[in-house]
């Protein structure tokens, strides 16, 4: 029973486990980021969500932090304080805004969470620079104050992350130019390897950073890194879906958004192997632009063909790889507890 005048509490839901950790990076990402030239500075809290075109406060919500938390939730399942993930948890919020801008000029995306990305606001150029300084100010923020302990550790893992990232890029936009069928088109585990470096590496190292300059062990930092890989895989699935049918208020891109641009995405990718899949193939090689009634005519079509259900049984399956991964490694009850919070949470896209 429990003892007089001591409440039952619930564990913490996903936005109260990001809402945590986003307040206990935030000083220290401010602090990173005032570090830098003041116009890169601003353009850097642009991106963030911190301020507006000309330094103003920001009007709107900012990043939800999934990779923040990732690397607070990752020392605290490793045994250590929350604060020791902080470093790890700044980094990777570089790292992943750096690639995000960069992102954003590859894929000719003129909006980024309902505004102007930076390369509409401030130019090609700056926004390129400014990237650059984000990578490199995520480095020295692994080898500066509480971190240095671990620091060419550390540092390895964000850097092999980024190799990661940069081979699925780079894959992603060759996806482009590849066929929708025949012997050379994108297969759905040339698509999986892709997006595990695209979006898995460095969910991988987020939560393996906060576990290793907590000190852990390599078993630990080794399987928390498949973890977040996993997670990923699932996390670009779901991007995948809300491309296609996704509510632009929620998700700043316009609908149909990645049919639009001819985007290789697990759902149409599925679509595509399954039988009787002529009729789409043919409308997505037209060489003309799809105009509206085109590409809702092509999301009816993957719909149909099993797309939107296979991707997200997809997802699902690495989901379950990812929970049982947690499962499987020595970690503290409670961080486990909300690390897993966040995957129930990501597989109802919550956050």
């Amino acid at each position: 029973m429990t003892p007089l005048g001591t409440a039952l509490q619930s564990p913490p839901a996903a936005p109260e486990i990001l809402s945590r950790c986003r307040e206990l990076v935030a000083p220290a990402l401010a602090e990173a980021i005032g570090g830098l030239h003041p116009w890169v500075a601003e353009m850097a809290g642009y991106a963030l969500g911190r301020c507006e075109v000309g330094g103003a406060p920001a009007t709107h919500s900012q990043g939800k932090g999934v990779r923040q938390a990732l690397a607070v939730l990752g020392a605290e399942a490793a045994g250590g304080p929350a604060e020791a993930g902080v470093p790890g948890a700044v980094a990777v919020e570089l790292v992943h805004t750096f690639s995000l801008l960069h992102d954003d000029i590859m894929d000719g995306d003129a909006l980024r969470r309902g505004r102007p990305a930076v390369w509409k606001a401030y130019g090609t150029g700056p926004a390129v620079l400014a990237g650059d300084a984000l990578f490199a100010l995520a480095v020295e923020t692994l080898t500066a104050g509480p971190a240095t302990a671990h620091a060419a550790a550390a540092v390895r893992h964000l850097t092999t992350a980024l190799r990661d990232l940069v081979r699925g890029q780079a894959d992603d936009l060759l996806f482009a130019d590849r066929p929708w069928r025949g012997p050379e088109a994108v297969g759905v585990g040339e698509y999986e390897t892709m997006a595990e470096h695209k979006t898995g590496a460095l969910l991988g190292c987020a939560l393996a950073l906060g576990a290793q300059l907590a000190g852990a062990r390599q078993e630990t930092t080794t399987a928390l890194d498949r973890v977040g890989r996993h997670l990923g895989v699932a996390f670009q699935i779901v991007d995948d879906l809300l491309g296609i049918w996704g509510d632009p208020a929620v998700t700043g891109k316009p609908v149909h958004g990645d049919l639009r641009q001819g985007k290789k995405t697990l759902p149409v990718l599925v679509a595509l192997n399954a039988p009787g899949h002529c009729a789409l193939a043919e409308l997505l090689a037209s060489p003309a632009a799809l105009d509206d009634a085109a590409v809702r005519h092509a999301a009816s079509l993957v719909e149909r063909a099993g797309g939107r259900t296979g991707a997200l049984r997809e997802a699902r399956r690495h989901l379950a790889t990812a929970d049982m991964l947690l499962a499987g490694a020595s970690l503290a009850p409670r961080p486990a507890g909300e690390l897993r919070t966040l995957l129930s949470s990501l597989a109802h896209r919550t956050i």
